[in-house]
This record gives C-alpha cells, sequence and structure tokens, in this order.
C-alpha cells in the first residue's frame, strides 16, 4: 500500500490514532476500509489543527498516503463511488459489531471480542466522511465502545462479565493508561465471521439503559419484514429514488461479503420506500 512513512503523531492528534491504526491493521485485508479510516483521520485533523508546522507535516504525509491508495484502487467502484464507499464501510462495520455481541452473548469474553467491539465503534466514526450518523448506527457506536469498556474493566479486575445487554451507567475505558505498552485493545488481529451464523434466540430488542438495536441488524436471513401494500397512487421524488438506490447498494455491497441478512434487510427497505413512498 502507501510506501509513505507518516512522521511522529502531533499531541493534538491523538483522537485519531486508534482510526490510524486501524488503517494499517485492514490494509491488506480490507484496503477499502483502510482508505476510508485514513480519511476519516484526515478530515478530523483537518478540524483540529491544520495550522501548526508539525501537524501540516502530517497532515500533508496522510494526504500522500491517501493519494497513493486512491492511485492504487483507482478502479475500484467503493473508492470512486462514495455511497458505494458507504455501503462497504458500513456492512464492515455491522459484521465485526456482530461477532462481537455473538461472542458475548455466548459468555466467550476474550481480547479480540473486546477489540472487535472497540474497532466497530470506530468503524462507524469513520461513517461520519459519508455524512451524519443514522440512528441505528449511533446507537450501536455507542453500546460497542460501552461494552469494550465494561468487559476489559471486568477481565482486568478479576470480575466476570455479564453477557448481553445491561445497564450502562459507570464504566468508561481509560483509553491514554492501556496504550502505555501495548495496546490492550489493538493487539493481535480480529476476522469477525459471516453475520449469516449469528444467533437471534432470546435477544431483546431494547430495555438497556435507552440504547435500541433494531430486531432487523440480528434478525436470521427468512425473517420476513411487514411491508404494507400499495393503497394508491404514491409520488415518490427524486430523493426517494435516490435512497432506494442507495439500500438496493447497500444490499449488493452485503451480498459481497455473503451477509444475507443485512442483504435482505435493506432489500425491504427498499421496497417500503418504493411502495409506500415512507421509510
Amino acid at each position: 500500500m502507501a510506501a509513505t512513512a507518516l512522521p511522529p503523531l502531533p499531541p493534538q492528534f491523538k483522537s485519531i490514532q486508534h482510526h490510524l491504526r486501524t488503517a494499517q491493521e485492514l490494509d491488506k485485508r480490507e484496503p477499502v476500509v483502510a482508505y476510508y479510516c485514513r480519511l476519516y483521520a484526515m478530515q478530523t485533523g483537518m478540524k483540529i489543527d491544520s495550522k501548526t508546522p508539525e501537524c501540516r507535516k502530517f497532515l500533508s504525509k496522510l494526504m500522500d498516503q491517501l493519494e497513493a491508495m486512491k492511485k492504487q484502487f483507482g478502479d475500484n467502484e467503493a473508492i470512486t463511488q462514495e455511497i458505494v464507499g458507504s455501503a462497504h464501510v458500513e456492512n464492515y462495520a455491522l459484521k465485526m459489531f456482530l461477532y462481537a455481541d455473538n461472542e458475548d452473548r455466548a459468555g466467550q469474553f476474550h481480547k479480540n471480542m473486546i477489540k472487535s467491539f472497540y474497532t466497530a465503534s470506530l468503524l462507524i466514526d469513520v461513517l461520519t466522511v459519508f455524512g451524519e450518523l443514522s440512528e441505528e448506527n449511533a446507537q450501536h457506536r455507542k453500546y460497542a465502545r460501552w461494552k469494550a469498556a465494561y468487559i476489559h474493566n471486568c477481565l482486568k479486575n478479576g470480575e466476570t462479565p455479564q453477557p448481553g445487554p445491561i445497564g450502562m451507567e459507570g464504566e468508561s475505558f481509560d483509553v491514554e493508561r492501556e496504550e502505555a505498552g501495548s495496546s490492550s485493545l489493538h493487539s493481535g488481529t480480529t476476522q469477525p465471521t459471516s453475520s449469516s451464523t449469528y444467533e437471534a434466540n432470546n435477544i431483546p430488542t431494547s430495555n438497556y439503559t435507552g440504547i435500541h438495536i433494531p430486531p432487523g441488524a440480528h434478525a436470521p436471513a427468512n425473517t420476513p419484514a411487514e411491508v404494507p401494500h400499495n393503497t394508491g397512487e404514491v409520488r415518490l421524488t427524486p430523493e426517494d429514488f435516490a435512497r432506494a438506490q442507495k439500500y438496493c447498494k447497500y444490499a449488493g455491497s452485503a451480498l459481497q461479503y455473503e451477509d444475507v441478512s443485512t442483504a435482505v434487510q435493506n432489500l425491504q427497505k427498499a421496497l417500503k420506500l418504493l411502495i409506500t413512498g415512507r421509510e
């Protein structure tokens, strides 16, 4: 990938260090996601400080990396078309989240699943490159970040974490302290399993301190959705057609991962929009 080495991270950019590290880890396995992680870091860094010499130098080198990646993957639709890129990043973040959530609900607590929760939250940060987060993604990010902190702190203190959704108050993760030496959240690699194997049994849809994970995020592929029938003439706007196209793109990206559940969910959203004119 990008041959340009980055200079030392300026202290002002500490908030994006994990996104950059995630990009490095995904360079070979998921270069498209790595590209957008760097783009998020670039955009965020520009907002933080684009005038200090050390920050300008860092951002310049990061821009060189982005340009190199764009040249290398210039024929990749997920790089050239934001709507495809957004679907690609979102689906990978969801797969990461579902892998960790599946392990959590099964009572399988380990560093890999903690890292998966935390990385999923970072990748949802990256989705802001494409615009405002959906309410669903904002909820997933909050829950994933909290779960990573909760399970990490339990294991560190010799306690057994409680599986699944529970009250979220009082947990925080001291990233800076954990960064001393090797980061416990960024050691090793994580390969999420296909969400088509995700078990949806006994999953509450809410009741954990205001965070709501919609049933569609976990429903098996054969779960039918209630799609109202068209009872009259519906006038669709250009924006409606664009949104329907977006859902179809998301479904196509999900199928590249053999993620049937997410593909079905997005196709159902497109169908409902086209039939009723509402989401």
